[in-house]
Formats: structure tokens, sequence, C-alpha cells
């Protein structure tokens, strides 16, 4: 019997020692309240996130649907190339009714891409623009300002708002001054 007053009183006097602190009781409500409250934040993050995801989807659908025909359009290019060289090249009278021939199915393919959102690059005689301009060379001229295209190797494609291939073009510079006073 001893050893359980002895142990007893122990106790009482570890209790006394240890300060013990309750947190005040929380009402069922204020926990529902704050549970309410986090599921809505979560809530109102994901239905952000939806709706940044459901933008992104709808860009990128227009995106392919604007550009879906680039990489076809870009290998006719050269088909392009080849019927302006075969134009460029035909001097002779003899070949007069190949060269209509030519002339007409080129027009036609041209009316046809362009339908597509494929146009032209107009080079010659602008200003040197290195967005939709790739320089080969650099041709001391007078006549025109500096920087100026003055001759286009090959020509430059634009889809819609985006440059398909650059313009090969030569670009003006002032000629040198030398000085023959020494």
């Amino acid at each position: 019997m001893e050893d359980r007053e002895m142990r007893e009183d122990e106790m009482s006097i570890i209790e006394e020692g240890i300060e013990i602190t309750e947190e005040p009781p929380v009402s069922e409500t204020e926990k529902l309240a704050a549970e309410l409250q986090e599921m809505n934040d979560k809530y109102v993050r994901l239905y952000a996130e939806f709706e940044n995801y459901k933008k992104r989807v709808n860009r990128d659908k227009e995106e392919l649907v604007k550009y879906g025909n680039e990489s076809l359009l870009y290998e006719l290019l050269p088909v392009i190339d080849n019927l302006e060289m075969a134009l460029k090249h035909s001097s002779n009278e003899a070949s007069k009714g190949l060269v209509q021939g030519v002339e007409i199915t080129l027009k036609e393919l041209q009316r046809t891409l362009e339908k597509f959102g494929l146009s032209a690059i107009e080079a010659t005689g602008k200003p040197f623009d290195p967005s939709i301009h790739h320089a080969m060379a650099q041709i001391e001229r007078d006549d025109v300002d500096e920087k100026t295209v003055v001759e286009e190797y090959r020509k430059g494609y634009m889809l819609k708002d985006k440059v398909l291939r650059p313009s090969l073009v030569a670009v003006s510079k002032k000629p040198e001054t030398v000085n023959s006073e020494q």
C-alpha cells in the first residue's frame, strides 16, 4: 500500500512541476469552416489551372490550323524556284508554246498557294531587314542608299505572318573613298 501512496505522491509532484498547456477547445463548426475554406481555395486554384489549360489548348489548336500546311508549302518552294528558273533561261522562239505553258502552270501554282497564306517577300529596292532577308553579299553602289537590297538571288516566302524562307539577297554599301593626297 505504501508503494501505491508513494507513487501517487510522486505523480502529484511531477504534475505540479510540468505545465500542461491545452489548446482551447475548437468547436466543430470552426473545424468545418476551416476545412471548407481550404477546399474552396483548392477548388479555385484548380479551376484557374483548368481555365489556363483550356486557353493554351485553344491557342495551340489555332496555331496548328494556321500553320498546319507549313511543311507541305516549304517542300513546294523548290518547284516554284525551278519553274521561275526555266522561264528565265528560255529565250528561243521555238519553245514559245512551252514557255507559255510553264508560265500558266507557275501562275496557277502561285495562286493556289496564296489561298493557303503563302506570299512572296518583295526584296529588290527595299531596305535590308535581317528578319526576312539573308545577306549573301555586299555590293558597292553610289546610286542607292546604304543597306538597300540591290539583287535577289533566291525569293523568300511568308506563310501568313511567319517567315517560311528568307530571301537570299545582295545588299548595297557605299564605296570606300581613297585619299590620293599622300
